[in-house]
């Protein structure tokens, strides 16, 4: 005699809350994968002179912009909290990927500039040794221009903490607020 069998469950098909988590998480992924595919295919055989300089200050500063821009999508948004979530995500690896190149291109050009010679994976293990604070001590700043380097990172990282962590909740916290305070949507009559 065979078992009962109960009432099969089927999954509730995904809603558009889903999708859009989907695309967000895809998104990311996407531009991460980009990222990190530029990092390991760019030359890092530069000289470290002010082009170089300038050319990490404009990317934090186009990095700063592209925060601004993404904190007024986030206020502006429907979904704040997942624009705000995907803003820190690609944001942070984008940080650590510049650092990670300043590195190597100073590592590339002085490898005494540290007490080892920095391959792109060291260069950027370096970097998030530094980010975390955790700082394993097999690799450190030797040169000047080395330590000058990290300490605007560990400042910089400070700030992509606490500043910007306030800016992204801030905007949330707006845009959470100007949803509450609409009026509700008047009822479909069906007509």
């Amino acid at each position: 005699m065979a078992a009962p069998q109960g009432p099969t469950v089927r999954p509730a098909p995904a809603g558009p809350g889903a999708r859009r988590n989907a695309a967000a998480v895809v998104r990311v992924l996407l531009t991460v994968t980009l990222l990190l595919v530029l990092y390991y295919r760019s030359p890092l055989n530069l000289r470290v002179d002010a082009e170089a300089i300038i050319g990490l200050g404009i990317g934090l500063v186009g990095l700063a912009l592209a925060l601004t821009w993404q904190v007024r999508a986030i206020m502006s948004s429907d979904t704040p909290r997942l624009r705000a979530a995907e803003t820190a995500a690609i944001g942070l690896p984008t940080l650590l990927l510049l650092y990670a190149s300043a590195y190597g291109v100073l590592s590339l050009q002085d490898p005494a500039c540290f007490t080892q010679r920095l391959g792109r994976t060291d260069a950027l293990y370096y970097t998030m040794t530094v980010f975390t604070t955790v700082g394993f001590g097999d690799i450190t700043p030797v040169s000047e221009v080395a330590r000058i380097l990290t300490m605007t990172q560990m400042v910089v990282g400070l700030i992509a903490f606490g500043v910007v962590a306030k800016l992204l909740v801030g905007a949330v916290q707006v845009a959470v607020d100007r949803r509450a305070a609409q009026p509700p949507a008047p009822p479909s009559d069906g007509a």
